[in-house]
This record gives structure tokens, sequence and C-alpha cells, in this order.
């Protein structure tokens, strides 16, 4: 019997060992994000322990020799799935049959530079790469947009790669929902993941409502409705929320850089459910297309919800009853989208 055991085991490795490798692309990988990112997407903790990758680095010309440095530190760290390494300044190469893009590189916003401006200069930035995701890109590709405005860039870029389904876009909101869980989890004394079903709406801004409406909390064994584990109304309507949305300001203030091992671990957060789906009963936070929502979201916006996903499908957790309070909230971060949305379509157009 140990002996069948044993071949069985032997026999599954084996297949295993052959899988294809999946085509990974992450664009500003000579960035900061990208290189604590990097690391956790070679060693499995993404795609699986068995999944051989081969990844893809995109950054601009004068980024190319740190990212040579990257790419040696990668050789290295001698990581069994990691196939192949390939940098590149090149979209014709970095979009060629991938299978997942993480859009990490956009223009970041310079002092004295208005928002517009920054719109702007990301439309032209997102057009490029929807358009190489549509002409290089497998059309199963699972596209993940992180550099900023990221609801809006992420936008641009599906409205540029029509053959692609919408469905396949999403923008990165995981970090704000982490940072929301962390905060209900210290305040009631548990580890983070005693917490769940936390929500963020809307725009990765600091309009974004973070909401614990329908978050629990175990406590002691025991799920609790967060409201009722907290026992302070007063927090959660005010400190809990500006705590969240001002989040990546506090981090910048303190570090004078932008968050990096937070972003990193929430980007994998995001792709690992994609690949491998949400936990029963539970729900995470997402930026995808509104189209078809029961919450009287404009349609044709990125706009984050509540998802669960199965099958590399996700879907909008609907019907969760809203009260005055956060409808204001979700309204708010809605309309600050349109604006960005309109304004970044009239760059499309030019």
């Amino acid at each position: 019997m140990l002996t069948l055991l044993t071949s069985m085991y032997l026999v599954m490795r084996t297949v295993s060992s052959r899988a294809e490798p999946i085509r990974v692309l992450v664009t500003g990988a000579a960035g900061q994000i990208a290189y604590s990112l990097l690391y956790s997407i070679a060693k499995g903790d993404v795609f699986g322990k068995d999944q051989p990758i081969i990844l893809i680095l995109l950054d601009i010309p004068p980024m190319l020799p740190v990212l040579d440095g990257v790419v040696m530190e990668l050789q290295d760290c001698a990581l069994p799935i990691l196939k192949e390494v390939i940098p590149t300044d090149k979209v014709e190469v970095a979009f060629k049959d991938i299978d997942a893009a993480i859009l990490v590189g956009s223009m970041p916003r310079k002092e004295g530079m208005e928002r517009k401006d920054l719109l702007k200069a990301n439309v032209a930035i997102f057009k490029t790469q929807g358009a190489a995701l549509d002409k290089y890109a497998k059309k199963t590709v699972k596209v993940l947009v992180v550099g900023n405005p990221a609801n809006t860039n992420c936008l641009i870029a599906s409205k540029s790669a029509p053959s692609i389904p919408k469905e396949n876009f999403s923008c990165l909101t995981r970090l704000d929902h982490n940072r929301a869980c962390s905060q209900v989890a210290m305040r009631c004394g548990v580890s983070s993941d005693q917490v769940k079903n936390v929500i963020i709406w809307g725009n990765h801004s600091s309009t974004q409502y973070p909401d614990v409406h329908h978050a629990k909390v175990n406590l002691q064994g025991a799920e609790t409705e967060a409201y009722q584990a907290i026992k302070d109304d007063a927090w959660l309507r005010g400190d809990f929320i500006s705590t969240v949305q001002q989040r990546g300001a506090a981090v910048i203030k303190a570090r004078k850089l932008s968050s990096a091992m937070s972003a990193a671990k929430a980007i994998c957060d995001h792709m690992r459910d994609i690949w491998f789906g949400t936990k029963e009963g539970e729900f995470v936070s997402m930026g995808v297309y509104a189209s078809g929502n029961s919450y009287n979201i404009p349609e044709d916006l990125i706009y984050s919800f509540p998802v669960q996903i199965k099958n590399k499908t996700w879907k909008v957790v609907d019907g969760l009853p809203i009260n005055d309070f956060s409808r204001a909230k979700m309204d708010a971060t809605a309309a600050e989208l349109v604006e960005e949305r309109d304004t970044a379509l009239d760059f499309l157009s030019q």
C-alpha cells in the first residue's frame, strides 16, 4: 500500500513539474513596489508553489540598468519555479502571450501638478498598454492595474483593449481593504484573519468608503457584527474611515516614500484570489466594471465593490442593505470617479 501511495505521489510530482509555465508581466518593474512583489510571485505565493513562472519585467529605458540588477537578484534567489526572467522596455516583448499583467508603473503626481495633468499623462501610458494587451496578450489574460489613479487607468486600459473581456480587468483596492481589516482587528484585540467582509466602495483615493456594516469579527470563537464587537459608532464613522482614507499619505509622511511592502502584499492577495477564488462565505474588495450592479452606481466606471471569485471569475456581491450614511459616501466617491472618467475620456479622444 505504501509503495502504491509513493508511486502515485511521484507521478503527481512528475505531472506537476511538467506544468506549462505561465507568463506574468510586471510593469514599473524597477520600482520599489515591484522590488517587494517579484520575490513573492517567483517563489509561488501567488500562482501556486508548483506553477512554473516566466517573469517579464517592463520599465522605461532609463531604468534598464536598475532592472538588470533586479534580474540578477532574482537569479541569485535560485527559485525552482522561476524558469526565465525577461527584462525589456518594449511593449511587443512585454505583452506577448501573457497570462497575467500587473500594471504597477504609472506617472506619479509631482509637486505642483494639477490632477488633470496627471490624468493626461496616465491616459497616454494606459492607452498604449491597453493597445499592447489587445494586440499581443492572450484573450484570457487577467489584468490588475495598480498605478494611480488606478480606477481610471484601469478603465482606459480596458477601453483600449476591446478584444479582451471587460471582466478580465480590475484595479487594486485590496490594500485599502487590508488596512481596514487591520484597523478593526487592532481595535478588537484580535489578529486580522479574525476579521472578514469589510468593504471598500469606490475610488482608490481619499473619497473611498471603508464600510464595516457587513463585517464580522471572530471573538473567542463567536462571530460578531463589527459594530457590536467594537461598540464605538463614533470611531467607526469617524477616525476609522479617515485613517483608512489617509493611510497612504501617512506612510509617505513617515517614510518619505509611498507604500511598497503593503502594496506588494495586497497585489499578491488580489491575484491569488483571482487565480484560486475567495473562501466560502467571504468577500473581498476589488475595483471592477460597475455594469449591472444593484447599488445604483453609474455603469461605465471601474468602482470598488465587494466581490466573490470562483473559477477565475468575479461576481459583485449584490443586494447588501445600504443605510443613508453609506449611501452618501458611496455616491460621493462615484461622483469623483465620473469626473475623472469624463476628463480622461476627453484626453483619450484627442
